[in-house]
């Protein structure tokens, strides 16, 4: 081989562009900025600051900016930091390589590497770029970042000649080909030479910067609070309008009219709800860094409220991501040390490359080999698939074999039986033997054969003939195992309303057996190769049933969280390696564990310190309690604050003048936000966190439609008593209502705040003194020497009484109208 010549690689270069991870281009940081503004209650809230200061309320309208504006900031600063993730993978990959370039061997940057060149690669190398084997010794690599697999694989050449590789090179590529390397994985052992496919962005490792550079699908947190601002802007814009055509008709000051048009408008959008979605967000990631769990998204933890699905990944989530020797077997199956010490020998005199068995064997117990001395070894090669080494101990020499179990019971004649007794390996034990091999695969376990042979003492060397009449001595079974936490964890999540779902690069025999200790029971499986042959309608229709999937690859596990968003499901995605950042980059809520890969832990919303994963349960906790309160405020906003400016709009139509100033409104609204100031540190019933919570329109919707009329009921008929038994002029109608509009709207969020009696869940008592202070705050208002600039006049003490009576039955009326709203949607 030759491979390419200086002229062909340099248009080649020119063809495919540099050898490099560089995710898509970004727009420039103003646009993307400006991208965040898009959401139709930003802008709500925008229009809602520029009218305030129409109305020349300058205090109001900065408050409502700043509010917004540092929500989108914090929004564009996160996007941004995840968005970096796609450049650390550069990082991952070698700087120079061995590549044959007219006919020379030459170390080149991996930046100039290209379609067609032939590389070689050695022990400690990572592979440069996506390519065919076309000649293999020996040849085992890790390629965990992508396939999840904590075991080095074995990889040779089924290619006759480069031809044939450079046709390969341009066909399909899957992460489990015998003859196919990927970027960023790093070679175990042996040696290889390659013919380069794919490179840069092309490559799998590549496809995973891009997927991460580009923007995340919108989370249900994002989606609902979009749907919730067209909500309040259609709302808006139809009260708006009809007050407008009101006064207009009834032939009313027009500039008065739109001032109090403005001033319906401010007031029914709740310019309060970042403040309360921010301050609940970071009093939970406050709670959560308390439980060593570091959030870097803040919506995420609303999120985790809604999330009803969790995919995870297996390796190092599920389980240790430590390869651990868990048994050592006789020939009839029971624990036996005799096996041991002679896996132990073998793995200690062993002078090759130690694989992660190897590794595995000497960390289980350390035995005593200062008796023995090694005089020789056959090292392992790819054909044989094991090891020998030739040790003595007081004269007496013994080789010491491990390798595959199929090729080490057919080189045997003998085996020891539980007595450690020599017997003859007939027909029957052969049986019996493959058998127990077969059920040990069956549960997961990665299985070595060993065996051994006493020499003559004057055994000079150890050679491949020696391989032979070997006593059987039994199986060394190897397993990642889970977590001590995970089992636990699974079932809390599960009971907590979470569908678990593994999505892993590993074998099904594997993860089934990671199941069975974890308790997880198995609904449905689907491999990889399966999925391949499914279309995303066919995906959707069977990812329901299904909850193991089984050597699937970084597009694949994506295809999948898609495909759950796509049937309205709220996905977590739990991982930890390279393979693992799109999805995690995809998901709701993507969380990450310390330790984890650097690409994963900046894809991630979250990360958890401890390698507790009953963490996530209580973040789902703390999630449900955030959304709890924030839902509190929006059924608040949309009930009786919308009654309450129905029932203004609808004053224009009979009262010869508007029943509040367009001041009075803003005040009103000034002084219901302020009592609300508290409600994220509002306790949350426990029944409310028993199950996840996610926005749902058409709930809010039904809410309004049920609360709403009863507030404006309630306003109509204080409209009536200030008119019939006060007689009351302008002034004190406007001042009248205004205290009563305070009272029933501040005092109403103790009704609201739960699902149960209200004497029966207790509020925070931050939420009790906040609301009081304000209704005191609103009855005194009318007595200050505010009063006049406020177009206020002082009430007759009779009217309090009356007032009294008044938000005691309104109270018991929403009560009831709410018991029957949560009954008509429990029976639905």
């Amino acid at each position: 081989m030759t491979g390419l010549t200086g002229l062909a690689a340099a248009a080649r270069l020119r063809q495919y562009g540099p050898n490099r991870l560089q995710p898509a281009r970004q727009r420039a940081l103003l646009l993307q900025f400006l991208a965040h503004l898009k959401n139709p209650l930003v802008l709500v809230l925008l229009a809602a600051s520029g009218l305030s200061a129409l109305t020349g309320d300058v205090t109001g309208a900065v408050i409502i900016g700043a509010i917004v504006l540092m929500s989108v900031t914090l929004d564009f600063v996160q996007s941004y930091r995840a968005g970096r993730a796609a450049e650390q993978l550069a990082l991952q990959v070698a700087v120079t390589a061995t590549v044959l370039r007219d006919g020379q061997r030459r170390e080149l940057p991996v930046a100039e590497l290209v379609p067609g060149d032939v590389v070689l690669l050695s022990a400690g190398d990572l592979v440069p770029a996506d390519a065919r084997l076309l000649e293999a010794d020996d040849f085992f690599v890790n390629q965990a970042q992508l396939t999840g697999e904590p075991y080095p694989v074995e990889k040779r050449a089924s290619l006759p000649d480069k031809a044939e590789a450079e046709q390969a090179a341009s066909e399909s590529w899957a992460l489990d080909a015998v003859d196919a390397v990927f970027m960023g994985s790093s070679v175990v052992s042996g040696s290889a030479s390659v013919l380069i496919g794919r490179t840069g962005s092309t490559s799998a490792l590549g496809q995973i910067a891009v997927s991460l550079a580009d923007q995340a699908p919108p989370t249900a947190f994002e989606i609902g609070t979009r749907h919730f601002g067209m909500l309040i802007m259609r709302l808006t814009f139809l009260l708006v309008l009809f007050t407008l055509l009101v006064n207009v008709a009834l032939h009313r000051p027009l500039l008065e009219s739109f001032l109090f048009a403005v001033a319906l408008a401010v007031g029914l959008t709740p310019e309060l709800l970042p403040m309360v979605v921010s301050v609940t967000l970071t009093r939970g990631a406050l709670r959560m860094a308390a439980l060593k769990v570091i959030v870097k998204r803040p919506s995420a933890i609303q999120d985790m409220g809604a999330m009803d699905v969790l995919c995870t990944d297996k390796t190092g989530t599920l389980t240790e991501a430590k390869i651990r020797l868990e048994r050592h077997v006789d020939a009839g199956g029971q624990d036996d040390p005799h096996v041991l010490e002679l896996a132990y020998l073998n793995s200690y005199f062993e002078s090759g490359l130690k694989s992660p068995l190897d590794d595995a064997i000497l960390a289980h117990e350390e035995i005593d080999v200062s008796a023995w001395t090694k005089i020789d070894e056959v090292p392992f090669d790819f054909e044989r698939r094991r090891v020998s080494v030739l040790v003595q101990r007081a004269g007496a020499r013994r080789l010491v074999v491990k390798g595959a179990p199929e090729d080490m019971v057919r080189l045997c004649t003998h085996y020891q039986d539980s007595a450690d007794a020599t017997v003859a390996l007939d027909a029957a034990a052969r049986v019996r033997i493959t058998e127990l091999f077969d059920s040990l695969s069956e549960e997961g376990f990665r299985v070595l054969g060993i065996a051994s042979r006493d020499v003559p003492g004057d055994h000079p060397h150890a050679m491949v003939s020696d391989e032979s009449e070997l006593v059987f001595a039994g199986f060394a079974a190897f397993l990642d195992p889970p977590k001590a936490s995970a089992g636990d964890a699974l079932k809390a999540l599960a009971a907590s309303g979470v569908a678990v779902k593994i999505v892993t690069g590993d074998n099904e025999r594997v993860t089934r057996h990671v199941c069975t200790q974890l308790g997880v029971a198995i609904e449905g499986v689907l491999t990889g190769t399966e999925l391949a042959a499914l279309n995303d309608d066919a995906l959707r229709a069977r990812v329901e049933g299904v909850n193991l999937f089984c050597r699937v690859n970084p597009a694949q596990k994506n295809r999948i969280l898609l495909a759950l968003k796509g049937r309205g499901h709220v996905v977590g995605y739990l991982g930890d390696g390279i393979n693992d950042a799109p999805s995690l980059h995809t998901a709701d809520v993507g969380i990450s564990v310390d330790g984890a890969v650097d690409v994963a832990k900046q894809a991630a919303a979250m990360i958890l310190l401890e390698r507790d994963l009953m963490v996530l349960h209580q973040g789902i906790l703390e999630g449900r309690r955030t959304f709890g309160n924030v839902m509190k405020y929006i059924m608040m906003a949309t009930s009786s604050n919308f009654g309450n400016m129905f029932s203004m709009a609808a004053a224009t139509l009979f009262l010869p003048f508007l029943p509040m100033l367009p001041m009075q409104i803003l005040l009103n609204n000034l002084m219901y936000d302020v009592s609300e100031i508290t409600l994220p540190m509002d306790n949350v019933d426990e029944e409310d966190l028993a199950q996840p919570r996610r926005w749902d329109m058409t709930f809010i919707r039904n809410f309004m439609l049920t609360i709403g009329p009863i507030s404006s009921l309630f306003d109509f008929l204080t409209f009536s008593l200030l008119l019939s038994l006060f007689d009351a002029h302008e002034s004190l109608f406007r001042t009248g209502w205004f205290v009563e509009s305070i009272a029933t709207q501040v005092l109403v969020i103790f009704v609201i705040r739960t699902r149960r009696n209200p004497l029966r869940s207790h509020p925070n008592r931050w939420l009790v003194l906040t609301s009081l202070a304000v209704v005191v705050t609103a009855m005194l208002l009318p007595f200050t020497p505010l009063a006049p600039y406020l177009g206020f006049t002082p009430l007759p003490l009779s009217y309090f009484g009356l007032l009294g009576a008044l938000v005691v039955a309104y109270l018991l009326m929403v009560e009831g109208g709410k018991q029957w709203f949560y009954r008509r949607v429990t029976r639905a």
